[in-house]
């Protein structure tokens, strides 16, 4: 199984929709926008799991760099998540 990160994404782009895009390279494990945990406003990014290695791949070839609603949106293999403590921003303070 693969997890691709899709980024660049319209804010009317639903986790449907993001599905509907990625189901003809193979099997589509799971499909989330991720959205503001406050407004519940898309962030214009989302991430996607394949089944297989391959599906991911060839998805990434033919879909990084598309239009989608006259965005060009990126595909990429998905980054794990920073490990960081809960409540620690990146601010700088020294302004």
């Amino acid at each position: 199984m693969v997890k691709l990160y899709v980024g660049n994404l319209p804010y009317s782009t639903s986790d449907q929709d993001l599905r509907q895009m990625f189901s003809s390279f193979g099997n589509v494990v799971s499909a989330t926008i991720i959205s503001d945990k406050y407004s519940g406003r898309s962030k214009g990014f989302g991430f996607v799991e394949l089944e297989d290695d391959a599906e991911g791949e060839r998805a990434i070839q033919e879909l990084n760099g598309t239009q989608a609603d006259g965005r060009s949106i990126v595909v990429s293999v998905a980054r794990p998540k920073e490990d960081r403590p809960q409540g620690e921003r990146k601010f700088n303070n020294n302004r």
